[in-house]
């Protein structure tokens, strides 16, 4: 039996743009830099001058 639905299908009911945001900081504990990573949905890419994102 055939899928029905697509995974392209699933994305195009949000016009949003999904991007994949990097921050590094410094482990307090360890004295090491660690990456944190989020997705975050922005209307225009301009919009990435402005996203603020913590632990």
């Amino acid at each position: 039996m055939a899928k029905k639905q697509t995974f392209d299908s699933k994305n195009k009911k949000d016009d949003r743009t999904s991007v994949k945001v990097l921050k590094w900081y410094q482990d307090e504990t360890r004295g090491t830099l660690r990456l944190l990573t989020r997705f975050v949905k922005v209307n225009d890419l301009n919009e990435l001058q402005n996203i603020e994102i913590n632990k």
